[in-house]
């Protein structure tokens, strides 16, 4: 599981194991909080073609989706 601080989520890079769209290098965009401090969402950025994508920053933490920065 990939540890993740959600304070620290916002410009974090990330590679999808199985591309979407052809496309596998992101970079986390924006990150909305709760007052309370947690995160309600996250936007990810493609690198190629610049597409934005929302995406449950939970699923960041399974492996078998994301691996943390860009291979």
């Amino acid at each position: 599981m990939n540890q993740i601080n959600p304070a620290k989520l916002r410009n974090s890079k990330w590679t999808a194991v199985k591309p979407i769209n052809r496309e596998k290098h992101f970079l986390v965009s924006e990150v909305d909080y709760e007052e309370d401090g947690s995160v309600i969402s996250c936007k990810l950025d493609s690198v190629l073609s610049k597409k934005e994508y929302l995406i449950d920053w939970r699923d960041l933490k399974n492996e078998e989706k994301w691996i943390q920065g860009w291979t």
